[in-house]
């Protein structure tokens, strides 16, 4: 029988696929099985159609078995088989799809939907095998046919003996060499791994013969191997079931049997979309967070299935950085596939998928924080930081999605509010959303800065975590209300309502240009506070770096040295200011070592570090002695 062979363009691609398209050589049984499926689902159609073919469900399965001693792995389906030509054409041209042209040529549309690669998946298998033989039997056909090659080189087709109509796919599996163990395609327990991580879902039987221990009769302290055949897939996923079929128990049992997380999920999400992008969605909210979460070893994503047949462990694409926290899993019969399965196109269907997971799981969240608001805190106590980098990140080209879901301690009410619960609550004088950074909601409750603010009868949301006032600047507003922090160089109190602005006189403005000048590269300006009432001095700042961006950025790996504009405020009611007056009076040293204690002192209330402090021990020993 003389050797065809491949196209010259169709040789390359088997090389390079068999080389290094696929990170992992076991996808070979997944494609195989996937073939195998959409044979038997091309039995199925034909049978819809002729009236002569009887689909009997317990019929049609998939059955894979092994040789050991002859190195050798079969996959036998019961589905429609290949006449010698189908070979030719759909074995002897890499990407050529026989079941996308069967597809195309009897204009299926909906209901069972063909997704096989004929041609690309199945030389998968010469990743694990020296020589691979197809021996196939088409339907309504008296012949059969042995497709036989080696790889590159080419293939061989003549006539052959087999009784049912069907396809028997043989491997001769390679023998191990010191990077690969083969052995483990010739191992049933190992194969029955692999179909359960990427073909569990599969809807035919997979049949295999498996070894197991059986208790003896009547002995039940003693055991026995027993050969049996099995069915090694679940056929059924749940994400195909009625949502009225399934309890609570249910979800959670496949969120533990998924291996997503030890934690008992949160909330669960169903999808299921028949539009012009049909698939499935299973999706969970974790109640806990990974112990990786915010390192670099956490990878997101969603399991990706097409009809079943697992595609990727973690599809990235399907989830946004800000829901990264989600778990679960996509199935879709629409999706593109481009060279491999392993190979994603990125295209429209994709983003779309995405798109819609990002309302949906919006939804879901919003949902549970106006209906279930502890389980929503419980949850936003875990991942509500993410939350917030999202709307710091891109640009803040999210905010719009994100906003409703944030929650900030509150002044007024003693624990976390929605920013639309705090503009509800906004008296009608009052222009801005306030807030206070700090380390602890404790230490910021005492910062000086939030008194006048709070003798206003304003509400001041506390920012404790690094990323907050970030985010806030990237949000800007919020329902026309602009953010506005209390340590803000102007509060954006009108003049005749702030009854604390203090009057200072010329020789006070001498003091102030003198202790300026004391200060030098530290301040940019020292003036008469407007919002101190019973503390001496604070900081306050201008410009768009606040002092807690400031510190922020003083941790970064990068860091710039970006320093946030400073102003000293003194409190000129404050008898520390009386003292400095008399003191730049008589003693101008005294001046030098009141402001350097008075700025140190403002430091410390913001949490900053103290640049000299043996020099701002030496200027209070001065003062006490």
């Amino acid at each position: 029988m003389a050797k065809q062979q491949f196209e010259a363009e169709s040789k390359r691609l088997l090389e390079m696929m068999i080389n290094s398209i696929y990170s992992q050589r076991e996808v070979f049984l997944r494609e195989l099985i996937s073939n195998a499926s959409d044979a038997i689902d091309k039995m199925y159609y034909q049978a819809l159609t002729d009236d002569s073919i009887t689909f009997n469900q317990s019929d049609y399965y998939i059955k894979i078995t092994t040789d050991k001693e002859n190195r050798q792995l079969t996959i036998s389906d019961t589905g429609i088989g290949m006449t010698k030509e189908e070979l030719e054409s759909n074995l002897g041209v890499i990407a050529k799809s026989g079941s996308l042209a069967f597809k195309k040529e009897n204009e299926i549309k909906d209901g069972y939907d063909i997704i096989g690669q004929f041609g690309v998946g199945f030389y998968a298998a010469f990743m694990v095998a020296d020589q691979v033989t197809v021996v196939s039997k088409a339907l309504g056909s008296e012949e059969a046919y042995l497709w036989q090659s080696e790889g590159a080189e080419g293939f061989t087709i003549e006539p052959t003996e087999k009784e049912t109509v069907g396809t028997d796919i043989t491997l001769t599996i390679k023998e191990n060499t010191d990077e690969d163990d083969f052995d483990q395609f010739l191992d049933p327990n190992q194969l029955k791994t692999i179909v359960k991580k990427y073909s569990d879902f599969i809807r035919y039987p997979i049949k295999m013969e498996l070894t197991t221990q059986k208790p003896k009769e009547d002995k039940e302290d003693e055991f026995e191997e027993v050969t049996e055949e099995q069915t090694v897939n679940s056929m059924v996923p749940i994400w195909k079931k009625n949502k009225a079929e399934l309890t609570e128990e249910d979800y959670n049992q496949f969120y533990m049997d998924k291996h997503y997380g030890f934690d008992k999920p949160l909330q669960h999400i169903h999808v299921s979309v028949d539009g012009n992008i049909r698939y499935q969605a299973i999706l969970y909210i974790p109640e806990t967070t990974p112990y990786n979460y915010y390192s670099a070893d956490y990878e997101k994503g969603l399991e990706l299935y097409s009809n079943g047949v697992l595609i990727m462990n973690k599809c990235a694409d399907l989830l946004p950085d800000y829901f990264s926290f989600v778990k679960g899993l996509v199935d879709s019969e629409d999706l593109s596939l481009n060279i491999s399965r392993e190979m994603l196109q990125h295209d429209r269907q994709l983003k779309l998928i995405e798109k819609n997971l990002v309302k949906k799981i919006k939804t879901e969240l919003v949902k549970l924080l106006r209906s279930e608001r502890e389980q929503y805190e419980k949850f936003y106590d875990a991942f509500g930081r993410q939350l917030k980098y999202g709307v710091y990140s891109d640009f803040g080209q999210n905010k719009e999605t994100l906003q409703d879901l944030l929650l900030f301690y509150s002044s007024k009410e003693e624990k976390l509010v929605t920013l639309k619960e705090y503009v509800e609550r906004m008296p009608e004088d009052q222009s801005y959303i306030y807030y206070a950074t700090g380390e602890s909601n404790a230490r910021i409750e005492r910062l000086p800065q939030t008194e006048v603010v709070l003798d206003k009868g304003y509400e001041i949301l506390y920012f404790t975590d690094d990323v907050d006032e970030f985010a806030i600047k990237m949000l800007a507003e919020y329902e026309g209300k602009s953010f506005k922090s209390v340590s803000s160089g102007d509060l954006g109190f009108d003049a005749e309502d702030s009854e604390e602005e203090s009057k200072t006189t010329d020789q006070d403005q001498a003091l102030f240009d003198e202790m300026k000048e004391i200060l030098k590269d530290k301040v940019t300006d020292v003036r008469a506070s407007k919002r101190l009432k019973t503390h001496p001095v604070c900081l306050s700042n201008e410009g768009e770096i606040s002092i807690e961006m400031e510190k922020v950025l003083s941790m970064m790996p990068d860091n710039q040295n970006v320093q946030a504009d400073k102003i000293l405020e003194i409190n000129v009611n404050h008898e520390i200011f009386q003292t400095m007056k008399q003191a730049h009076e008589t003693d101008k040293d005294k001046v030098a070592t009141y402001t350097n204690i008075l700025y140190n002192q403002a430091l410390l209330i913001e949490g900053l570090t103290v640049e000299d402090p043996i020099s701002f021990t030496n200027d209070v020993w001065k003062v006490l002695k």
